[in-house]
């Protein structure tokens, strides 16, 4: 007889995913091979049967802050024009997924009806209720605010279990454990230690939010194939920030 399929332990999750890691090692735009292996993770977690609600970054083609310094523009019209690229990101990350059989709806803040819907929480739930992945573009419409916070934003709002942070280590340590071998890696973490040692988890107003409504955060390496998944069944990898 099978075993029965485990219950997720996260059955609501919110994933943050950067524009960077779309690139992969090319560094710029979007690499097939990372695309699809973002999508696979996010499908897996799907036929696991959670619900997830995805944050896209825009860093692999636009940073605003980094556009402003560079070239002549205002810093709030770079972090809109940033806004944009990841509605990019979105669409991409949703053809990929449909190809793989997972419905998939694209929620934007800023509104392009022509290619997107525009992000409201009822409607968000509702897609998620449904089984669908719904993909969140163009941060919180506002320039000025990271996508970190946004996701931390949409995980209040669509009342999710946590926020899985995707990286491209095994979780948090002391220092870049890639240029620092020595460096010390943390199981677990609280919310307080966090912003007290300014740790690299999430921006801190990101962290702020989680902490105010004690959502936990999971920072775990997306590149092992399968991480997602077991984040979300509840294996312990990675690192997880608590209230303690």
């Amino acid at each position: 007889m099978a075993e029965p399929a485990a219950s997720p332990r996260y059955a609501r999750v919110v994933l943050k995913v950067s524009g960077e890691a779309f690139a992969g090692t090319v560094g710029f735009g979007i690499d097939a091979q990372p695309l699809e292996r973002i999508a696979r993770e996010i499908a897996a977690v799907a036929t696991a049967g959670a619900q997830c609600a995805v944050v896209v970054g825009g860093g692999n083609f636009v940073r605003g802050s980094t556009t402003s310094r560079s070239v002549r523009i205002p810093e709030a019209t770079a972090h809109h024009m940033g806004m944009l690229a990841t509605v990019i990101n979105a669409l991409a990350l949703q053809e990929v997924l449909e190809g793989l059989g997972v419905q998939t709806r694209v929620m934007s803040a800023i509104a392009i009806a022509a290619v997107c819907e525009p992000y409201l929480r009822r409607r968000c739930i509702r897609h998620l209720e449904k089984g669908r992945v719904a993909v969140l573009a163009a941060g919180t419409g506002r320039p000025f605010v990271t996508t970190d916070t946004a996701a931390a934003l949409a995980a209040l709002e669509i009342d999710a279990h946590a926020v899985l942070k995707a990286t491209k280590v095994d979780g948090v340590f002391s220092a870049d454990p890639q240029t620092h071998p020595n460096a010390v890696f943390y199981p677990t973490l609280t919310y307080d230690r966090v912003l007290a040692e300014r740790l690299e988890v999430m921006d801190l107003s990101a962290i702020e939010l989680c902490r105010q409504k004690k959502i936990p955060i999971v920072v775990f390496n997306m590149n092992t194939p399968g991480s997602m998944r077991k984040v979300v069944l509840g294996e312990r990898i990675g690192t997880t920030v608590t209230a303690g």
